[in-house]
Formats: structure tokens, sequence, C-alpha cells
């Protein structure tokens, strides 16, 4: 139906426009010349950036700094008694998308900036990603979109989205060891639903690793911890 044809028939019409606004994100470590790691942690749905980083704070080691983007649209959980934010929605899903990866990038380049300010070398430092749940999806798609190597790519109780493991961008998420974290109770990735997905993966020929821990849906710090130790 043309514009001319909607507006005869009285159905309202859709417009989009640019508009700014103020993002926030929070840290963990002091960037300075020691700098020898960087994280993205990438929160999941119905989450706040500032009580995820706190999961990260056994890696604040000196060497290491915690990132932690919030995801532009906030919202009342909780019956109006907590807030949380949300990454994407199925409305207006493309253009999230492409603004959310932009903002990530965006994020990047401020703290790769400051790194720089205070004697650190950005070509000396590992890049590590981190996403839980809805954050893995996020996570992923911004490296892929944007072509960004990172070390490792933890995927924690979240699955890496269809159109990012496609036989294109496999030489890309291999490079990054992709390492799966998921909980035995968690109540989305069920067993099915888990092993479903390992399955794909195999099939593609994708290079990763799977860590299951007893838990639900949930980030537990002391395993991450852990599994970072044994890296």
């Amino acid at each position: 139906m043309t514009n001319e044809e909607i507006q005869q028939s009285g159905q309202a019409r859709k417009h989009n426009i640019a508009v700014r606004r103020t993002a926030r994100y929070y840290t963990l470590g002091e960037l300075s010349a020691n700098t020898r790691e960087i994280w993205f942690a990438v929160h999941g749905y119905g989450q706040l950036a500032e009580y995820f980083i706190r999961h990260f704070r056994p890696l604040d080691d000196g060497s290491r700094v915690i990132v932690a983007p919030e995801a532009l649209s906030r919202f009342y959980v909780k019956e109006w008694t907590r807030v949380g934010a949300s990454w994407i929605t199925k409305e207006e899903r493309e253009s999230e998308i492409a603004e959310y990866v932009q903002y990530l990038s965006d994020v990047k380049a401020a703290i790769w900036e400051e790194l720089q300010q205070k004697g650190g070398n950005p070509a000396t430092v590992r890049l590590v990603g981190c996403g839980f749940s809805q954050g893995v999806t996020t996570l992923t798609r911004w490296l892929i979109h944007e072509k960004i190597s990172a070390e490792r790519l933890v995927c924690w109780g979240g699955d890496i989205p269809r159109e990012c493991n496609l036989p294109a961008h496999f030489d890309a998420l291999n490079r990054m060891k992709p390492l799966f974290v998921i909980g035995k109770e968690d109540e989305f990735i069920t067993p099915t639903v888990l092993e479903t997905m390992l399955t794909h993966y195999r099939s593609l020929g994708l290079d990763f690793e799977f860590i299951p821990f007893d838990g639900g849906h949930v980030m537990d710090a002391e395993l991450l911890h852990r599994i970072v130790q044994g890296w």
C-alpha cells in the first residue's frame, strides 16, 4: 500500500528519526601501561551493568580491565521495585542491532583512547568477550559485524545467533576459541535445547569447548575465575 493509499484509508504511517541519547558503562581495574587484557562483559535481559560487573571482581588482578556496557533500553521489573535493561526486542529489530553494534564500538574506541593516554599499547592488549544470556547474541553480533578480533569468546547461558555462525564466520569464531558455559538446571537451555545447540555447532565444524555446572540460568563468579586460571 502506498503512502497516498494509507492516507486515504486513514491508517497511521510509521516514521523513523535518529536521536541522541546518553549510554553508560562500568569498569573494573585501572587502564595503564600494565594492562594486558581487556574484557567486554555484556549482561543479559533485565540486568544492569553496575551489578553484572560484580561477577568479574575475581579477575581484577592489576593487569586486566573489565568493561561492562549497559543496554540502551531500561525498564522496570519486579513490580516497579527494580530496573533492568534489554539489548533488543522484536520491534525495530534491525535498527536496534545496528545501534547497539555502533554503541559497543564507540565504547571500545573510548577505552582504547584512554588506554593510550595512560601509557598502554592497544596492539599488545588481548580482548576477551564474555556475554550472559541475551548478552551472548549481542556480543557475538558486535564481534562478527565489526570484524573485531577477540582472544576468547565466553558464551554463558546463551547461544550464538544463527546469522553469526555461517560458514563465512567459522574462521573468525574458531580464532576466538568459543567456550559455552551452561548450568545443568538452566530453565531456558534445557538438556534437549543444549543437545540440539551443540550438535548444530559440531555439524558446522565449530571448534568450541563446553563446560556444564551445577546451577541454573545464572553467572558463577568462582567458576569463571577457575576457568580463566586454567587458560
